[in-house]
């Protein structure tokens, strides 16, 4: 069970339907929800007179819905971390797992949190009754880091899983507002099914089961080609694609650049533990309660090691992209124990700054990030934490 916390340190309030943990500094105010877990609303440079708030939240986070609604769905919101990743419609191990699995369902319990002149953390935790074991997340500020940075320690574990984060964006109102790009991938194709049919109300545009070699020129069901390096686009469809990194590289990266606003959202990770990233277009394609077209201009960026978004029963056996050397699920140690790292964060970019095509450290605690067309900045980001799972000044369990 989880230990005991100060309530009086670590607060809690009502945000947009859902009771959330706050957590704060002079570059980052978040919240993450008791339910779910999930981060959001994140507001970066709040002092600003132009702060960044990247996520996206669902429309409709303050209405009343069904009671057997998932309660993954009726949070939606921000990022969360998923065991086990994707729908799960179908048993594991005679036992059926919600959407994206406990960790983004149950109520999570505060346990510690903690501040110095470093920065601040909070840890919450919950119990794992199918899957098997616990997952205990931390989550980090350091100050004058535009970054957040989470340590999720499953432990108890019996056998494999297949975990991810589920960043949503929202993009301003504008085709081709963001420009996505990420680091070298050695494989990459569209599901291998619509991911939406028009039976089920759901409607799909890109060809499945498609290879793609160029984000910007992948196929679409009417012989017609689309860029997925630009987003938003195809209004009215959901769509899904997989790109799965090099597992050789010091870490991975996925990016957006919004150019009006000035600013890059982008996450880092270590690819032998996060191996793909999942592209969720959905753009106004669900016609069915709560989505009823309304869950537009939103990109899913997923780092995971799984299937697709199909769940934990497909991950754990023999599937095509297992086939081609890439992992669908990850092993925990002798112990039961499974560590995952991961950050995610803002910089803010000059008008000529196009594309992100390089991202690398730059010295002690920053990294440099370099656009196609030449130009470059630094950010504060401590990158040994993915190795780690430790921060300078920071001394959290």
């Amino acid at each position: 069970m989880a230990k005991s916390y100060d309530k009086s340190r670590c607060s809690i309030a009502r945000i947009q339907g859902q009771d959330s943990f706050l957590l704060e500094t002079s570059a980052v105010h978040l919240a993450i929800t008791a339910v779910g877990g999930m981060l959001a609303p994140v507001t970066f440079f709040p002092s600003e007179p132009e702060p960044i708030r990247p996520y996206a939240i669902a429309p409709w986070a303050q209405e009343p819905l069904p009671p057997d609604t998932p309660a993954m769905i009726a949070a939606l919101r921000g990022d969360w971390f998923c065991s086990a990743f994707g729908g799960n419609d179908e048993p594991v191990a005679g036992k059926q797992l919600p959407p994206h699995g406990e960790t983004a369902n149950a109520r999570w319990e505060g346990i510690a949190c903690g501040e110095s002149e470093a920065g601040c953390w909070l840890k919450l935790g919950v119990d794992l009754p199918l899957q098997g074991g616990r997952c205990e997340a931390t989550t980090a500020l350091l100050n004058n880091h535009a970054v957040i940075y989470q340590r999720h320690d499953l432990s108890a574990l019996v056998g494999p899983c297949n975990p991810g984060h589920h960043a949503t964006l929202a993009f301003p109102d504008k085709p081709g507002a963001g420009r996505l790009s990420f680091s070298p991938f050695v494989y990459a194709q569209t599901y291998t099914a619509p991911a939406e049919r028009p039976e089920n109300r759901g409607y799909s545009w890109l060809k499945p089961d498609t290879e793609i070699h160029d984000l910007r020129t992948v196929p679409c069901i009417d012989g017609s080609v689309t860029d997925l390096s630009r987003y938003p686009a195809r209004r009215g469809f959901e769509d899904i694609a997989i790109l799965c990194a090099d597992r050789s590289l010091e870490f991975a990266w996925s990016a957006v650049t919004f150019a009006a606003p000035g600013y890059v959202w982008f996450t880092l990770r270590d690819p032998q533990q996060f191996n793909s990233t999942l592209l969720w277009f959905s753009n106004g394609g669900r016609h069915f309660p709560p989505w009823s077209g309304r869950h537009v201009n939103v990109l899913g960026i997923e780092d995971i090691t799984a299937y697709f978004h199909v769940g934990a029963a497909a991950s754990l056996r023999a599937n095509k992209l297992q086939e081609r050397g890439i992992r669908t699920h990850l092993l925990p140690d002798s112990s039961g124990r499974l560590p995952l790292n991961y950050i995610q964060g803002v910089a803010r970019v000059p008008p000529e700054f196009d594309t992100v095509a390089r991202i690398e450290t730059s010295g002690a605690g920053r990294v440099s990030l370099i656009s196609a067309s030449g130009a470059s900045v630094q950010a504060p980001c401590e990158v040994d934490f993915l190795r780690t799972g430790k921060l300078t000044g920071l001394d959290f369990p």
